[in-house]
């Protein structure tokens, strides 16, 4: 085949030509917006705690691309004022404590939920409620969680299975009527949040194993909503340890909470 070198009049056309369609290409891009935009305030933890941060930390990482939503990642409140979260269209509490947050944040974040400015999904530590490490308990974030205290826990973990009470609900979407966790150190609290709350999920004490005597007495809610609030919120109680997103189902719970929430 025959190759006919432009001339140089032909080859300064086509620059100009590329450099005029250059700004038109970029501005396209420019003004592609994603689905919506997530806030990730992640707990800086050790051992099984942080296993679970980063493997949700890359979880989301490998889903936003697939689903067009971005994802930004803190480890402190510091940044947190009503400007900085007007540019999310929800938050993910991943095993961030429910104290030492800055005054500026906590009224933020209050005002973000009341006000339904978003949606808000929580994970394990983030019902850690009490006096700890030195700070006393919100009693905003207790009435949020539905009115509760923490009380104890399963420090050698039980498997358990958890029941989906509300099959309608969007978090249920393509989950069973029950599955099992394998490993989880299962919290108590002083009450059940049910009457203050919407349970999506709750654990079945009975199918602890090994049994224990820390129980919440039969009526044991791990996943809920609180009504409450005009944002969109979950909070899901499991998140010790990386290995929970090798379960399909939890899996597809945390899938379904991010759009969910997100109201997508």
């Amino acid at each position: 085949m025959a190759f006919t070198l432009p001339t140089r009049r032909q080859a300064l056309a086509g620059a100009a030509a590329t450099l005029a369609t250059a700004p038109a290409a970029h501005a396209q891009y420019a003004e592609h917006k994603p689905r919506f935009r997530a806030l990730i305030l992640a707990e800086r933890a050790s051992g099984d705690h942080q296993s679970f941060v980063d493997a949700g930390k890359a979880y989301i990482a490998k889903i936003a691309p697939q689903n067009d939503f971005a994802f930004d990642s803190i480890t402190s409140t510091s940044p947190i004022n009503d400007e900085f979260l007007a540019q999310y269209n929800i938050i993910i509490q991943l095993n961030y404590p429910p104290y030492n947050w800055t005054p500026i944040a906590q009224a933020a974040f209050e005002r973000y939920m009341t006000e339904g400015k978003g949606g808000w999904m929580g994970f394990h530590h983030a019902a850690l409620l009490g006096d700890f490490d030195g700070w006393p308990m919100s009693p905003w974030f207790s009435n949020f969680m539905g009115g509760i205290r923490f009380t104890h826990y399963l420090p050698n973990f039980a498997r358990a299975t958890v029941k989906i009470e509300d099959r309608n609900h969007p978090l249920a979407k393509g989950l069973p009527e029950s599955f099992v966790i394998a490993k989880e150190e299962w919290y108590t609290w002083d009450r059940s949040p049910r009457p203050n709350v919407h349970v999506i999920g709750s654990v079945d004490e009975a199918s602890y194993q090994p049994n224990t005597m820390i129980k919440m007495g039969g009526d044991h809610p791990v996943i809920w909503s609180n009504p409450n609030f005009k944002a969109r919120n979950v909070y899901i109680f499991m998140g010790h340890h990386a290995g929970l997103f090798d379960d399909p189902n939890f899996a597809r719970l945390f899938h379904n909470a991010i759009f969910w929430g997100a109201g997508q």
